[in-house]
């Protein structure tokens, strides 16, 4: 089927209190591993692309692969535009069929956020394409963003519904404790729940959370074993994205927890089977591992039968 609008999958989930799923793509096999699970499932999806993505497979390359495939499957796809850097990623993201894109100003001052936010809402509505932005500063890495502890910072719930108000975007990312890549902290991260609902009674569209992995323990135990040096890698626990869903949060993203299975699955392969060289085994078991992570997000999110 063609491609969905964001607005139309997250206002639904929303409205009935689940959250879509956002898995990063880089390559054929991610792609695969997330439309065929979404497919088995009955669970609609966002695929995607960040500027990482982009550098590496190119940005037509991967809109046409990702279109492509979604067009054999029965349920709601949105091709989306991850940390779009500026209006001039944008438009390069409309041209290339994205049917929803993410301007991040978040970096800039709260006016200059909303000049560069709204310039991209009245290019990407012009031609029928939904638009997040971000209003606050998630720590951690995330390809070639880097945020440092100090200059990260929380969402204001006045200003995000002032930010809305005057941006009309479609749904809204909000930094309330997550941070993006494997090192969230020692221990437990801390997630404002307080402040989460606070944002959801003022702001009525829906709200995304970045930074959401959960760097699960079955995924680590499988890294180490085939040698891997990880440190002590911490993710968002599940019971902090099931408390975050019911206020409003409707599209999470996911990204380091597909490299940890697309990885560990590699190097399982890679490992035990020194004169393996067939790249389909290697990259096969991979999009297996693949496919158990993007089963779990769907079950944690409620999205299971919701196409």
């Amino acid at each position: 089927m063609p491609l969905a609008l964001g607005k139309d999958v997250l206002n639904k989930a929303r409205r009935e209190g689940y959250a879509v799923p956002s898995f990063n793509t880089n390559n054929l096999e991610i792609t695969q591993a997330i439309l065929e699970t979404a497919e088995a499932l009955r669970a609609p999806v966002f695929i995607q692309v960040s500027d990482g993505a982009r550098k590496y497979a190119g940005l037509e390359n991967l809109a046409n692969l990702v279109r492509d495939m979604a067009s054999r499957v029965s349920v709601p796809v949105v091709l989306h535009l991850d940390h779009g850097a500026d209006y001039k990623m944008v438009l390069q993201a409309l041209r290339a069929g994205f049917t929803s894109v993410m301007i991040d100003a978040s970096h800039h001052p709260f006016e200059e956020n909303v000049h560069e936010t709204k310039k991209c809402v009245e290019a990407a509505h012009a031609v029928g394409v939904s638009v997040e932005a971000e209003l606050g500063r998630l720590q951690g890495i995330e390809d070639n963003i880097v945020v440092e502890a100090k200059d990260a910072f929380l969402t204001d719930p006045d200003e995000a519904a002032r930010f809305v108000e005057e941006t009309g975007i479609d749904y809204l990312a909000i930094a309330i404790g997550t941070s993006h890549g494997a090192y969230k902290g020692k221990g437990r991260p801390y997630i404002d729940h307080a402040r989460l609902e606070q944002i959801a009674q003022k702001v009525s569209i829906p709200l995304v959370l970045h930074g959401s992995s959960g760097v699960p323990q079955w995924l680590k135990d499988k890294m180490k074993a085939t040698g891997a040096d990880l440190g002590d890698p911490t993710g968002i626990h599940d019971e902090d994205v099931r408390r975050a869903i019911p206020n409003g949060i409707a599209k999470i993203n996911i990204d380091t927890d597909l490299r940890l299975a697309f990885t560990a699955g590699i190097r399982e392969v890679v490992m035990g089977n020194p004169k393996e060289f067939d790249p389909r085994k290697i990259l096969g078991k991979g999009r297996e591992y693949l496919k158990q992570v993007i089963r779990e997000k769907f079950e944690l999110m409620g999205t299971v039968g919701r196409a």
